[in-house]
């Protein structure tokens, strides 16, 4: 049988993972002047993504870019606040209207619209390639560094060298998976269930989240539809099923901020998508030539919705500390480390409170079969502003918000 013959590339940065963190990258890099490729190992970004929230801080990276005008352009949804019900108790959970950046909401656009949107801003820079269809397998290593990857793409095998590898392929990350590098688990007690549901004229225009006994309800807002996640206790999901699609229609009817008739528009449990929530962080994100970042280096929880967030506040990250030595092939191993070092408390900050949050609420939500009553804290959440102020720059900043500060060298085709 005859052997398909090895393409051999060469780049400066070639970055696994076509995602939000990838593409981000990959485009400040570019505009730096720095010749990068960007594997994605899907033909297209036509997928089911359950993350479709565009956080304010990294609108204002857009804005920063000169592209938020554009960006906004296309079909996308706003929420100033998220809302909640906690029991019987209705409140504000976040308000994003005092931030200060340019926009004071989530902006909530399908997530291919997004990377679409960034592959072409990219592509208009001469040193960026975008390769789909390309699946990175393996690293190549020589004396002690990272040097390249391999992949397999439409054309059959290729090696890339490369002065640095970046993994951006997400939580179950191949290029994380050979690098050795040390991981730490931190657990969760939950699964989600994910759903679309329509969305009609009348329907309460708002995001919000609804914790009862036992149950945890999801309902963010979509122009022509509701993005529903049911929360159910980890590992549980053959026993919901077990229970029967009936069952479920008849739990989400009662948790939905919609006319519950609409459940009956799951037509079987194709129409349910499992995520497996799974929260953890490497203990070193790099080794010399290979830099993780995003999912790659710590896979968050869904409580707040920040993992991309946190993925595109990476990616800026490493294109102000990188850009400038990946240009001039001087990049060191100290450089990689500083990476880290500047992400990792936002990191250990953010994953603290979301484990925070699993273990204290909804482990307890989730194990309630009595009637459940808001707490104290919940309580005072929904008599002080400036606390919903509070949660509003939590989720929609984060810890350490990053600006770009990478140069703009490369001069951009119209």
């Amino acid at each position: 049988m005859e052997t398909m013959a090895v393409r051999a590339l060469t780049t400066t940065c070639c970055i696994a993972g076509g995602g939000p963190a990838g593409m981000v990258l990959g485009l400040l890099l570019a505009r730096a002047g720095v010749d990068v490729r960007v594997l994605e190992k899907h033909a297209d970004f036509l997928r089911d993504f359950r993350g479709d929230t565009i956080h304010p801080s990294t609108l204002e990276v857009m804005h920063e870019l000169g592209l938020l005008e554009r960006l906004l352009e296309l079909p996308h949804d706003e929420a100033p606040q998220i809302h909640g019900w906690v029991g019987d108790l209705r409140l504000v959970v976040a308000d994003f209207t005092h931030l200060p950046t340019r926009c004071r909401f989530l902006a909530f656009m399908p997530q291919w619209d997004l990377l679409s949107f960034l592959a072409k801003e990219a592509q208009r820079f001469p040193g960026f390639a975008l390769h789909m269809e390309t699946d990175a397998t393996d690293l190549v290593e020589e004396g002690g560094r990272i040097a390249g990857l391999r992949a397999l793409g439409p054309d059959g095998p290729l090696e890339i060298r490369a002065d640095l590898v970046v993994a951006a392929d997400g939580r179950s990350s191949a290029v994380r998976a050979k690098s050795g590098l040390p991981v730490e688990v931190l657990g969760a007690p939950m699964d989600v269930l994910w759903f679309r549901l329509s969305a009609k004229p009348g329907d309460p225009a708002e995001t919000t989240g609804r914790f009862d006994a036992g149950r945890i309800f999801i309902a963010i807002h979509r122009t022509a539809h509701w993005q529903c996640g049911y929360v159910i206790q980890k590992g549980s999901f053959e026993e919901v099923r077990e229970r029967g699609l009936e069952a479920f229609r008849q739990d989400v009817a009662r948790l939905a901020p919609f006319p519950g008739e609409r459940a009956r528009e799951l037509g079987s449990w194709d129409e349910v998508k499992l995520l497996t929530v799974r929260v953890d962080r490497l203990t070193r994100w790099s080794r010399p030539g290979l830099l993780c970042i995003g999912d790659a280096a710590h896979a968050m929880s869904p409580v707040g919705g920040v993992g991309i967030n946190l993925a595109i506040q990476d990616a800026v990250a490493a294109a102000n500390r990188l850009a400038l030595p990946l240009r001039e092939r001087r990049l060191t191993p100290g450089d990689l480390e500083a990476v880290e070092r500047r992400r990792a408390l936002p990191t250990r900050l953010t994953q603290r409170a979301q484990v925070l949050a699993q273990n204290r609420v909804i482990r307890r939500v989730l194990a309630d079969s009595g009637t459940l009553s808001a707490p104290a804290p919940v309580r005072l959440l929904a008599r002080s502003a400036l606390l919903r102020r509070v949660t509003g720059r939590l989720v929609g900043l984060g810890v350490r918000p990053e600006h770009v500060r990478s140069p703009a060298i490369a001069v951009a085709r119209g």
